[in-house]
């Protein structure tokens, strides 16, 4: 994998890049659409090429492992001839998953102990399995297995959790040297810095991770409840210590208003469920503020979903009849309004792109920020 950073922003720390893999180029900043299970729900490939253009999706090693399992994608030749999705993936190493198993979960000194949300069975994660799980997957991009700490957490708890990942990460590398990919192409292996929100934490944790001079680094542990402000305190410090020629990953984030700002600190890829989350609820994203297409008011508003036409303008649906579709239960409704908001959200990014390399982009920022926050 290759990075090349083509522009600065004059005004903040906002890049301009391109990222190179075995699977095609993904230009930066750049958003992620989640595809936890093997697909983004509610959206067929061919509209996440076509519609969204999407430049690389992510899947979820917690998720895969469990289902449809290992055996199931190396007999179909990984992930990418399993879902049909030829462009680049990234894995998440199901750190956040075991997170979130708060009452399923044991961590153990070689990993975690957890059971199965599907059915109760019992089983281990280990850094060395969880980069053997990624192998078998086939992303372009592996993370490296992580805890994701709560917030919030005491300083003792998050400093403990932080030396874990460190240690969980020398792991990782030495079984990521060990083996090689399983489908003819290169996988990279991302770290994630970790330490709650404690600067000092935070420091010595992006210190130990760009040491180890990796493809690319993931900041975790963000988005998880924390003020916005916070989270934006602790992604600047992170970025000033991450080295300037890898780009870096701020895992789970966010709203378009967060992305915009997480650009502006010098962050290249994000990720988050948002998009479609909110968009199988009936709220879409628009240049111009957040629309919630239940709301009565838009019974007859023949407009389009967004009037700037930002994106999804292939297709001329209108608010009114997004909001039908909701109300009558068809499924139709949830499909359009995600693949509008990851056609959105893909529109900010490309947008932003545009502006680094004019040298626009902070006063272009200042004036989004301000518009996407409105309830319309």
């Amino acid at each position: 994998m290759q990075f090349e950073l083509k522009k600065t922003d004059t005004y903040s720390s906002a890049r301009r890049g391109q990222i190179t893999t075995d699977h095609g180029l993904i230009e930066t900043p750049t958003f992620m659409p989640v595809g936890t299970a093997g697909t983004v729900k509610a959206v067929h490939t061919r509209e996440l090429k076509q519609d969204i253009k999407a430049q690389i999706i992510l899947g979820n090693t917690y998720h895969l492992y469990l289902r449809p399992g290992l055996d199931i994608l190396e007999q179909a030749g990984g992930l990418h001839k399993f879902n049909g999705w030829d462009g680049p993936i990234l894995t998440d190493s199901g750190g956040y998953q075991v997170y979130s198993l708060a009452e399923r979960r044991k961590f153990q000194n070689e990993g975690v102990v957890f059971h199965s949300h599907i059915d109760g069975s019992k089983h281990t994660f280990t850094p060395e399995i969880v980069v053997d799980i990624q192998r078998s997957i086939g992303a372009d991009i592996m993370m490296a297995f992580d805890e994701c700490t709560p917030y919030p957490c005491d300083y003792e708890y998050a400093r403990k959790s932080m030396h874990m990942t460190h240690e969980w990460l020398n792991r990782c590398m030495v079984q990521y040297k060990a083996t090689e990919p399983k489908y003819g192409y290169y996988q990279s292996l991302f770290p994630i810095v970790q330490g709650s929100v404690y600067r000092d934490l935070r420091i010595q944790s992006a210190e130990t991770i760009a040491s180890h001079g990796a493809d690319g680094n993931a900041i975790g542990g963000l988005s998880v409840g924390e003020p916005a402000e916070m989270m934006y305190e602790m992604a600047e410090l992170v970025c000033g210590i991450l080295p300037k020629d890898k780009p870096r990953y701020l895992m789970g984030v966010g709203t378009p208003i967060n992305i915009l700002e997480g650009i502006a600190l010098g962050i290249d890829m994000f990720d988050c469920v948002m998009p479609t989350r909110n968009g199988r609820n009936g709220m879409i994203f628009t240049a111009k503020g957040i629309v919630n297409l239940r709301n009565v008011k838009w019974k007859d508003d023949f407009s389009p979903l967004d009037e700037e036409g930002t994106a999804f303008v292939d297709h001329d649906y209108s608010r009114a009849y997004v909001r039908h579709l909701f109300i009558a239960g068809e499924i139709l409704g949830p499909m359009i309004a995600s693949i509008h908001n990851l056609a959105f959200y893909q529109w900010l990014v490309k947008e932003a792109r545009q502006k680094i390399e004019e040298g626009t982009f902070s006063a272009w920022k200042s004036v989004m920020v301000k518009q996407l926050g409105n309830r319309l």
